[in-house]
């Protein structure tokens, strides 16, 4: 088997390394656990609300990352502006005595939250090996 030549190494590794890192933040977290927050707090208010829900794999990873680091929810006004709200212990808090899921993750740190829902919509993303629906 032919060998690689030392001057393309650098490039082969710098190339593989972006590969494989991904949004950073999706790495760090558990999409098992966000897949659970996302359909049982994330999907019940959409569908509540708008009457449709957002699956994951209506988006790309890129969009999806641009979309969480933007951490813009909500345009019109209508609800808090902030992504990263809908995943905090004090919205939790607020709908725990409804929802099963956000009393299951009542004490869960935000930032492991917001970590573990992104690592979900991407790990769900259009172009991912796996596309997730809401169901």
């Amino acid at each position: 088997m032919k060998q690689c030549s030392t001057s393309l190494r650098p490039l082969a590794a710098s190339a593989l390394a972006a590969l494989l890192a991904g949004p950073a933040i999706a790495a760090e977290g558990n999409w098992r656990v966000g897949r659970i927050h996302y359909r049982m707090v994330c999907t019940a208010c959409h569908v509540e609300t708008t009457g449709e829900s957002i699956a994951p794999s209506t988006r790309t990873k890129a969009e999806w990352t641009k979309y969480l680091a933007a951490d813009q929810h909500a345009a019109n006004g209508q609800a808090n502006p902030s992504l990263r709200y809908y995943v905090s212990q004090e919205y939790r808090a607020s709908i725990k005595d409804t929802n099963k899921a956000a009393a299951k993750f009542i004490d869960m740190p935000d930032e492991e939250m917001f970590a573990n829902l992104a690592a979900f919509v991407i790990h769900g993303a259009q172009d991912s090996d796996t596309p997730a629906g809401c169901q």
